[in-house]
């Protein structure tokens, strides 16, 4: 039997990872991302793992990317002139948003714009009810008359989005049919398609932030699968997206928006992937990159998902403060914190890091590319944490010369640091920051981290997760092989999948079996039909879930539901998991009150490849050292002799004693001075809290 070739390939805001599998060998490597032709460095990783393997790109059967291309474009409000067509009366709902202050306190808070002025709004007299009758019929001529107007403005983008089309898509349809006719070169998007649920605000936001957008992602999805061919690899390119899995690249050029959160979305997949090789039931996933943090909570090998989450969040980590995009999504919590995130000291006299980031261009100062400014990576070079000959495999030296001086002009002088002191405030704030983070999400979730394990991976995740399990309580982390290129991995152990949702508003006093019968099964054929695309002769499984709360609640909970209970149409049996779930979200139940359904959900996708559970280890030898360091132990507050080893050294059962460093191409692992590591039957090295005789 022929072995299938796959190659992984994830751009994110500092490096491109692509991993090679070839049959049970991975090959792997780490290029810097570039950004005004993203598509440049994954080729240029393509050569250097094919060259590792041996062998030549038209080898290759599958290509799954995922990219922070859509992200960065909303974030750099880099997208298509668009245009947004609404309901007359509606025109400003992007920017009255929810009218909710997500900092009360602040007297001068400013509000981000919308994506599109209002001059860029347009509306039509038309109107649904929330069931999706007629209450007043769309006139054909007055779009045409529309489309005139849009014509002279030369957009290259249309959002549609009309009250309650989520109920009733007849108007939104006709809109399409008439631009299709009219302005037939322009791209248009459907409220209807794009995230048809209640609540006008994020379904427009959506909508506008997809027709936004898809110009650049279509031409760049193009762009890459035919550079791809012309280097030999004319296989087929799959996208990993925001929810956890992969579909073809002519859905995703139609649905760019689901692409927002792809590359940590493969970080997710990858921690579970993990957590069920090793039966942990409990896993906080966290992946440092870069650019960012990710952070994820992983409860019986699943990730944690939501249907909304925001980008571009105008003030740091604030709820709200964002633009809400309504599509299935791994919920994460992500902030700026990664290895080219940049320090200054602030008005108040405290080193404050992030959200902004050096990226690759130029890079951290010690990159020798022209940065003058402290990244995280600067200080985790001085505090001994990075070998400045061996990082990225050697392919990148680092100048230590240049940290300490970023690091005095921006933050020693100004507080009377030394660089080492210095470097060590920055290295605390950052690793605060994402603990800080991973309480609150871990709070809002109803859960404890203290019985959790967690999972490092990503290029700088290694090199800070034993002091965040420090500052979390946190007994165990693993750190698994392939970490630095963690997402990339991720995307060859997702599944095809895609979700459909619908929101038909249902009080369980009013809930008839045959409508939602009726409801599941048009879903479910619309989400197994998107799954075939792809892989026609796949076997194709659906989870079921609806969005419950109480009357009177202005948000749902996730209900999953089991097949026979959805198909079924059980109310009772529904009633019953909700209130279920409400109780171990919130700790009671509300009596009297009557239970809605709100949203409801069905995700097709293919079977994962079952994960081989880690066996036991027997003790082994420790490794020989390569070297030695000083590295800063921040609990300490002082530098310590540590060994520097080879991770590849490190067989099963092996373990060391921290202060140490296990070095390989794509990251290292600290090991401070309160714990202890060890190589795993799988290769996984766990970080342990040292037992003191």
């Amino acid at each position: 039997m022929t072995q299938t070739i796959r190659l992984g390939a994830d751009i994110g805001g500092t490096f491109t990872d692509v991993v090679l599998e070839v049959g049970g060998a991975r090959y792997s490597t780490k290029v810097l991302t570039t950004y005004a032709a993203p598509e440049d460095a994954i080729v240029t990783g393509l050569h250097q793992v094919c060259a590792k393997a041996g062998i030549t790109p038209d080898r290759i059967d599958q290509i799954i990317h995922g990219t922070t291309l859509a992200t960065n474009a909303l974030i750099e409000r880099r997208g298509a002139r668009t245009a947004l067509i609404t309901t007359d009366g509606f025109r400003d709902v992007i920017e009255m948003r929810s009218e909710s202050r997500f900092e009360q306190y602040d007297l001068n808070l400013t509000l981000p714009l919308p994506l599109l002025p209002r001059n860029q709004r347009h509306t039509l007299v038309e109107r649904m009810d929330a069931d999706g009758g007629v209450l007043i019929a769309l006139d054909r001529a007055d779009v045409a008359a529309l489309c005139a107007d849009l014509r002279a403005q030369d957009y290259q983008s249309i959002a549609v989005g009309l009250l309650h089309s989520y109920a009733n898509p007849a108007h939104e349809r006709m809109i399409r049919d008439v631009l299709a006719e009219e302005l037939p070169a322009v791209m248009v998007s459907l409220s209807s398609d794009v995230s048809p649920q209640m609540r006008e605000y994020e379904r427009f936001n959506t909508t506008v932030a997809n027709a936004y957008i898809q110009p650049l992602i279509a031409s760049y999805l193009h762009r890459l699968a035919d550079r791809l061919a012309a280097e030999g690899a004319a296989c087929p390119v799959f996208l990993m997206h925001s929810g956890g899995g992969i579909m073809d690249i002519a859905t995703a050029a139609d649905f760019p928006v689901r692409l927002v959160e792809s590359g940590p979305a493969g970080g997710a997949v990858f921690a579970a992937d993990i957590a069920a090789r090793h039966g942990l039931d409990k896993v906080l996933s966290f992946d440092m990159g870069g650019t960012t943090a990710k952070i994820c909570l992983i409860r019986d090998h699943t990730p944690k998902t939501a249907r909304v989450f925001e980008v571009a969040r105008s003030y740091r980590f604030k709820k709200g403060s964002g633009m809400p995009i309504s599509i299935p999504v791994i919920d994460m919590v992500e902030i700026g914190a990664g290895g080219g995130s940049l320090a200054h000291v602030d008005a108040m006299n405290r080193i404050t890091v992030g959200p902004e980031s050096a990226g690759s261009e130029p890079g951290p100062a010690c990159y020798g590319r022209g940065g003058t400014r402290p990244a995280v990576t600067d200080a985790d070079l001085l505090l001994g944490k990075l070998d400045p000959a061996t990082f990225a495999g050697g392919t990148i030296p680092l100048d230590a010369q240049a940290s300490a001086k970023a690091i005095m002009a921006h933050l020693g002088d100004a507080l009377g640091m030394d660089a080492t002191e210095a470097a060590w405030g920055l290295a605390e704030v950052v690793d605060e920051n994402m603990a800080n983070a991973a309480r609150v999400h871990a709070v809002e979730n109803g859960e404890d981290l203290s019985g959790y394990t967690m999972i490092a991976f990503g290029g700088a995740a290694p090199l800070h997760a034993a002091r965040l399990c420090e500052k979390l309580g946190i007994a165990r982390c693993l750190v698994p092989p392939g970490a630095g290129v963690g997402s990339a991995i991720g995307f060859l152990r997702a599944p095809f999948s895609f979700e459909a949702n619908r929101s038909v508003f249902m009080p369980m006093t009013a809930f008839d079996a045959d409508t939602v019968r009726a409801i599941f099964a048009e879903m479910r054929a619309e989400a197994t039909a998107f799954v075939r695309s792809c892989d026609a002769d796949a076997t194709i499984a659906c989870d079921y879930k609806v969005f419950m709360r109480y009357k009177g609640q202005g948000w749902e909970i996730p209900v999953p539901l089991s097949r026979a209970v959805a198909e079924a149409a059980d109310a009772d049996a529904i009633l019953s998991r909700f209130e279920a779930d409400y109780a171990a979200l919130f700790g009671r139940t509300v009596q009297g009150m009557t239970a809605e359904i709100t949203v409801w959900s069905v995700n097709a996708q293919t079977p994962t490849a079952h994960a081989e559970p880690a066996k036991a280890a027997p003790d082994a030898p420790a490794p020989d050292r390569i070297g030695d360091r000083q590295l800063f132990d921040a609990a300490l507050g002082r530098k310590l002799d540590a060994g520097v080893f080879d991770r590849a050294d490190m067989a099963p059962g092996a373990g060391i004693a921290g202060p140490a460093a296990i070095t390989e191409d794509e990251t290292t692992i600290i090991v401070p001075d309160s714990r202890t590591a060890r190589a795993l039957s799988d290769g996984c090295i766990a970080l342990d809290v040292k037992v003191t005789p």
